[in-house]
């Protein structure tokens, strides 16, 4: 893949500014509505057509066979594609109708069967969109800003988190599609706003060169960055553990704590107000001191949070504070993430590693998801008085534990002289 093919700059789109800041986030707060929708009540949905929490998992984490596909093709693509509307946009443009399609349509399928290809429908649009908006962030802003920028993003990811959550369950206790039809025209226009509102430059090169050139292209970038490398492995243990709290988060406390779900609704605001402290406070503490640092010292404290919440029997009040600490820490390593890798990725394969941290994300999806749900069912017969969801939480915890080192061989890195060619 010729070098002539990927630009290293973007155009006249006024850097970091915060209107380009904002406008790149927005895009955000609809893929995470989405997500955060599909997660917490489609289990429920799926409740209605099997007791098997290994099922539910099952069709939940075939969100990663799609991560695991198709950025490899379409982040290095969308380092090519030379249109007016820019590189990057086309794709996002093309996959926003099919999601709210999908989203719309997701709650009003006859059987497990149906609603599950419709869901492998909306995950196949939301893949084809995310690694060309990733791509955006460092074509678009200058690297002293990307953990702000990253906090920006994330306070829109909270924003969406506590929306889809709190809000999502208030509407599914009055009607079970409202959550989904909300969804739906929320992630339609919000990632809009980066397709509409953002100029890119166009690309130097050809349109597509192939599927089999862009694997093997993806491929060869991770040979050469061993740091990225590292970052990715973390990035499968972050996206693993964070995708099984979200998919089990409402039965653990609805079926395993055996409480209404409103209390799982206030929980679930505790985890959206700290996830939104960390996205305020996360990026200009990363940009001080370091993302990497940073990261490293707050998956301490989020690994070991999530180990200790396997001690839980029963539900406590006082629950809220430890709840709402840890999503601070948690929040602040997944605020930082990106931050670090635009900082580690060399600018002429910008859509091609992120592809390949997308592509990372749904070995977490797979493993994260569907191991908890397999687990979950396993320890019922030795976890009884919770239903066998006791061992969420330490299952989760052990992949943040695991990453933190890699994470901490990243500081030296982060610090040397960036290689942008």
């Amino acid at each position: 893949m010729e070098a002539s093919g990927r630009a290293t700059t973007a155009y006249a789109e006024p850097a970091s500014t915060p209107w380009t800041i904002a406008k790149l986030g927005v895009g955000a707060l609809g893929l995470a509505w989405s997500l955060t929708t599909t997660a917490a009540y489609l289990p429920p949905v799926l409740g209605q057509y099997t007791d098997s929490t290994s099922l539910i998992g099952g069709v939940l984490g075939a969100e990663g066979v799609f991560a695991l596909t198709l950025p490899l093709v379409i982040g290095p693509w969308s380092d090519t594609f030379h249109t007016p509307l820019g590189r990057r946009r086309p794709f996002m443009a093309v996959a926003i109708g099919p999601m709210g399609f999908c989203l719309a349509l997701m709650a009003f399928m006859p059987n497990l069967w149906t609603t599950a290809l419709l869901v492998f429908a909306f995950f196949f649009a939301y893949y084809v969109y995310e690694p060309p908006y990733r791509g955006l962030y460092p074509d678009l802003l200058p690297e002293s800003v990307y953990g702000r920028a990253q906090g920006v993003q994330h306070l829109f990811r909270g924003i969406a988190l506590g929306g889809a959550l709190i809000g999502g369950g208030l509407l599914y206790r009055l009607w079970q599609p409202a959550p989904f039809l909300s969804a739906s025209a929320i992630v339609v226009a919000a990632c809009l706003v980066p397709v509409l509102f953002l100029r890119e430059d166009g690309g130097h090169g050809r349109v597509f060169e192939g599927i089999a050139t862009y694997v093997r292209h993806s491929w060869n970038v991770l040979r050469d960055n061993p740091d990225v490398g590292r970052f990715l492995i973390a990035n499968a243990a972050w996206e693993g553990t964070f995708a099984g709290a979200r998919t089990f988060v409402v039965l653990y406390i609805t079926v395993g704590l055996h409480e209404e779900l409103a209390v799982s609704t206030v929980a679930l605001a505790a985890v959206a107000g700290g996830y939104v402290v960390a996205a305020l406070v996360a990026g200009p503490i990363g940009d001080r001191f370091g993302l990497a640092r940073v990261i490293t010292l707050c998956s301490l404290v989020y690994g070991s949070g999530l180990l200790c919440g396997g001690l839980a029997t029963k539900w406590h009040a006082w629950y809220l504070v430890p709840i709402f600490v840890v999503a601070v820490f948690g929040g602040s390593v997944m605020t930082l993430a990106w931050g670090l890798l635009f900082k580690l990725m060399p600018d002429a394969d910008r859509g091609a590693i992120s592809g390949l941290a997308t592509t990372t994300k749904g070995f977490g999806l797979i493993f994260g998801t569907l191991l908890a749900g397999v687990l979950i069912d396993l320890a019922r017969p030795y976890f009884p008085g919770t239903d066998g969801y006791q061992i969420l939480w330490p299952i989760l915890a052990l992949p943040i534990l695991f990453a933190t080192p890699l994470v901490a061989s990243l500081i030296r890195a982060e610090e040397a002289p960036a290689i942008h060619s």
